[in-house]
């Protein structure tokens, strides 16, 4: 329907344009008054003419005063008989400049044969239209099932110098590498070389970005392709971009073929209602079969990239496929100062920007966070009119990740900056008073996103196990600001109902997860299971009864009222120092480290 719809509008501009060229042929330039051949005579005889052209039966007069006229004659007679029948004195026809003109007779078959050709070449106008058209389904037809894999341009090229950290990672893609360069070593030694590598880890840790080190790396061609490129609406496509994809690598060899978001296609099987003639089961019963058709000296290897290794179906993972599993981590503070310093040689940076104390303030953040801050860094200083980035900007702007943007226009009234003071200084001051807390590193009440005010506390160092001890003043730290709250204005608000969610979930998680209730003992309680229906979902079983529910909950309600106590009593004794970071948040807004540690040392 959309394609007859833009044939029929081209025949309608091109019927319109040639109506025009023909009406400009045949119209007159300007409006000529047509008199009769009587009325031309007696203007003659008047002596008003002053020449008369004859074209076939048609006159054009231009009278003395240059008026123009038209009229016509008889076609047997001649100009001159015709005006003699209507006595017009010879003198005065002498005095007239008559010139005889021959029709055009390309005009003339132009008018006769134009409007019965018309439309005819219309017609086929749109006949042509229409076969090209099918000319084009029919091309596009063949090429529905042709791979969509596309090979790494020039400008794309990646080493491993542009990845900064993945140490581990490096040195196990190290082999692959040295496989691609030299093969012969491995084939001749009797060893099976790898033929597909699955690269895991949250996103933004750089997947496609090592990948793509690899083959630069290995100077091969890279091909790249998304997991949900194969699948189409119509069954057996999936199936025959893989084989295409596959074989494009082959010719290509030696080679990577990457495929990125491998979940796409690479989840269970039967977990759909359309059983074994799933679109997406065959694509990946074609991928399986492919991996194990890979001859001995084929120089492909195939690299996939998922951040959810936990919900793809076993026999991608069997050896012979993607045997070969690299994992990849969040960076610590080191990698996280080199991935800084990466980001940073296209910018322009101020004398006194630290990379060290921004890795310093982004703990758990990807390379793709970090990309980010610095991103935001250089967008700020650019809104700001500036010509290179400060520390300033690019401190700010990890704020602006964390919570969102400031929100200026979210105006708070005294009492209310008052108590969202109080309620910050409760947190920053039971944080430094309680032993294995996280440093305060800034504290603030100027909204962002959603938040009215925060207090930012970030660990001295990466740190992967936490004590019971740093979980129970973590839940003081939380109820800071409710207990300030409370001692000091004797009335509560809603501003701490996002701590009281983080309370709870922590509380729970000590006593259901890590074990750590000295009532409840060494167990872990619920057990989640992974139902296949319509796709794979989590879903949490109770294993206990509901005398241990009674018990749980009741453990639950003990941590958060102990910790709740002792953020009171840590309040109450240094009421006078919460005095004073409270006023000193109401004057000036925003308390940073140094500042903080010198009012607490005071």
């Amino acid at each position: 329907m959309k394609l007859f719809t833009k044939n029929l509008l081209y025949a309608v501009l091109v019927f319109a344009v040639i109506s025009a060229l023909f009406s400009l042929l045949r119209a007159p330039a300007e409006t000529i008054e047509e008199v009769a051949l009587s009325k031309l005579a007696t203007q003659v005889n008047e002596g008003m003419v002053k020449e008369i052209t004859v074209e076939g039966s048609d006159l054009h007069v231009v009278l003395n005063d240059e008026k123009k006229e038209s009229a016509k004659k008889e076609s047997e007679a001649s100009l001159t008989e015709s005006l003699k029948n209507y006595g017009v004195d010879a003198e005065k026809l002498r005095t007239v400049n008559i010139t005889v003109k021959e029709p055009s007779g390309a005009l003339f078959w132009l008018g006769a044969i134009l409007p019965f050709l018309l439309p005819f070449v219309l017609i086929g106008v749109l006949i042509w239209f229409m076969f090209r058209q099918a000319q084009k389904g029919s091309l596009q037809a063949f090429s529905f099932s042709k791979t969509k894999a596309r090979m790494a341009g020039k400008g794309e090229h990646v080493t491993f110098a542009d990845v900064a950290g993945l140490k581990e990672a490096k040195e196990e893609l190290h082999e692959i590498i040295d496989f691609l360069k030299n093969p012969k070593k491995f084939i001749d030694i009797g060893a099976k070389i790898p033929r597909g590598v699955l690269l895991m880890g949250p996103p933004g840790t750089g997947k496609t970005l090592l990948a793509r080190a690899v083959a630069g790396e290995a100077e091969v061609p890279f091909f790249h392709i998304s997991g949900s490129e194969f699948v189409e609406m119509f069954v057996g496509v999936g199936a025959s971009r893989v084989r295409d994809t596959f074989a494009t690598a082959k010719q290509n060899a030696p080679s990577i073929l990457f495929i990125d978001e491998l979940d796409a296609i690479g989840r269970h099987r039967g977990a759909g209602l359309g059983g074994g003639h799933d679109e997406r089961e065959q694509t990946l019963n074609q991928i399986l079969v492919e991996m194990d058709g890979f001859e001995r000296e084929t120089n492909v290897i195939v690299m996939a990239a998922t951040n959810r290794p936990d919900i793809l179906d076993p026999a991608l993972l069997r050896p012979g496929r993607f045997d070969r599993r690299v994992v990849l981590d969040e960076p610590d503070i080191n990698d996280r100062e080199q991935i800084l310093k990466i980001h940073a040689l296209t910018k322009p940076l101020a004398e006194d920007v630290n990379l060290r104390q921004v890795a310093e303030r982004t703990p758990g953040f990807s390379g793709a966070d970090l990309a980010n801050i610095m991103n935001e860094g250089a967008i700020l200083a650019a809104r700001r009119n500036k010509t290179i980035v400060s520390q300033g900007e690019l401190l700010e702007s990890i704020e602006k990740v964390l919570l969102g943007p400031e929100r200026k226009s979210h105006i708070l009234s005294s009492k209310e900056k008052e108590i969202t003071a109080y309620h910050e200084a409760g947190h920053a001051l039971v944080a430094a008073m309680l032993p294995g807390t996280d440093p305060v590193h800034k504290i603030s009440i100027i909204s962002r996103g959603r938040a009215g005010g925060y207090t930012l506390k970030l660990p001295m160092e990466d740190r992967h196990l936490h004590t019971r001890t740093e979980f129970l003043n973590d839940l003081s730290v939380m109820l800071a600001g409710y207990a300030a709250e409370q001692e000091v204005f004797h009335e509560l608000t809603t501003g701490a109902s996002n701590d009281l969610q983080k309370v709870t979930e922590l509380a729970r998680r000590l006593v259901t997860q890590f074990g750590m209730s000295e009532k409840l003992g060494p167990m872990t309680f619920g057990h989640q299971e992974e139902l296949v229906f319509l796709g794979k979902e989590i879903h949490e079983s109770r294993n206990y009864s509901e005398a241990v529910a009674f018990e749980i909950d009741k453990e639950i309600r003990q941590h958060i009222h102990d910790a709740h106590l002792v953020a009171q009593n840590v309040i109450k004794t240094n009421r006078r120092k919460l005095d004073e970071i409270a006023k000193r948040l109401i004057e000036k807004e925003t308390i940073e480290k140094d500042e903080f540690a010198a009012l607490m040392k005071e």
